[in-house]
């Protein structure tokens, strides 16, 4: 009796993490996905965009535990994601081609992906090679749960992140009087409350600010999403110069050439105090193609079931072309698993640094 209960659950165990998915983002239940999350539509030229800027464009859902990958191909549009928990920021280091993803669970996580580029030689399988060059972790750091990972960025050579648990870097009220209100109490004050600070100096760049999120430098301005009214803007002599406004809670911002493209979410329930400017029943989570210059809206992609847009990065298609896991495609369990069994160089895993 007790060998045939040893051997039922060894049967059991055995079968247990056998899948990719589950390998590669180290979390059980990355294989659940609810179709409806993935589900999407688009609105004006934003696929045709993505075909003549030549891009993946990367997207972090951070509460469907979602990292998208979008780009257009001779056959239509090519949508493909990986489940991660919690994803939010995301940064390219071009140099040595590899994409960081923050993952925001207790342990902090920062994935490394790079694009697989050959496929490895095995006697015990059979692969015709890849055409395409979807991006795999090839490596992963854990952090204290008590740093509160969200936003990455690259300053020089060096990975850095803003570490929300920390509050590394304090803004102090702009009053003359100490007050025991933090953010999160229903009296705190937030309303043109956001400051954008100088890395280098210290000093303010813009206020009147609800919500800042995406800082990013282009053409020597400081652009970044002012969210809680839903405005893509920039920085010009101590203010906030607004040039488009967007149905959501803008965070995630890239550009590609005259080209931004700016993420949008749904304001969450006990989020609403910080997005006095929004109409939350119009609120979508999609990203949206915003012309620079005159800050028309070119093209939009929404989920109409996603709800939080974290960041967005842009890479050439041609050096990436998304995720294993595709969407809408009969991809198969035995290409997902030849992948993953042999995939190579993916720039060499990095042995060369």
């Amino acid at each position: 009796m007790i060998a045939e209960a040893l051997a039922r659950q060894h049967a059991v165990l055995d079968a247990e993490w056998r899948e990719p998915a589950q390998i590669a983002s180290q979390w059980r239940e990355a294989v659940e996905t609810a179709p409806e999350l993935l589900e999407s539509v688009h609105r004006g030229a934003f696929w045709d965009l993505l075909e003549e800027l030549s891009i993946t464009l990367l997207v972090t859902r951070e509460y469907e535990h979602l990292v998208m990958a979008l780009r257009m191909t001779r056959t239509g549009p090519h949508r493909s994601f990986m489940r991660l928990p919690h994803p939010s920021g995301l940064a390219v280091d071009r140099r040595r081609g590899v994409v960081h993803v923050a993952s925001t669970r207790n342990p902090n996580q920062v994935y490394d992906l790079s694009p697989v580029t050959a496929v490895l030689e095995r006697g015990d399988v059979r692969h015709d090679g890849l055409d395409e060059r979807p991006l795999v972790p090839v490596r992963s750091h854990f952090l204290p749960g008590c740093l509160y990972l969200h936003d990455l960025a690259l300053i020089g050579k060096t990975l850095h992140a803003n570490a929300v648990g920390q509050n590394a870097v304090v803004r102090l009220a702009s009053t003359d009087r100490v007050s025991a209100r933090r953010p999160g109490h229903a009296n705190f004050p937030v309303d043109r409350r956001g400051v954008l600070f100088s890395g280098a100096t210290r000093e303010p760049v813009a206020r009147n600010l609800t919500r800042p999120h995406s800082a990013r430098l282009r053409g020597g301005r400081v652009w970044v999403d002012n969210s809680g009214y839903g405005e893509l803007g920039f920085a010009r002599a101590g203010t906030f110069q607004p040039v488009a406004r967007l149905p959501g809670w803008t965070r995630g911002l890239t550009f590609c050439g005259p080209v931004a493209f700016v993420g949008t979410s749904r304001v969450l329930p006990r989020f609403g105090l910080y997005a006095p400017g929004l109409d939350e029943s119009a609120a979508v989570c999609g990203v949206h193609a915003v012309e620079v210059d005159s800050g028309k809206v070119l093209g939009s992609l929404v989920w109409p079931r996603g709800n939080q847009v974290f960041g967005i990065e842009c890479l050439p298609s041609a050096w990436c072309t998304g995720f294993p896991f595709v969407i809408g495609a009969r991809t198969g369990r035995d290409r997902i698993k030849r992948i993953f069994y042999a995939f190579g160089d993916c720039n060499a895993w990095e042995t060369r640094r």
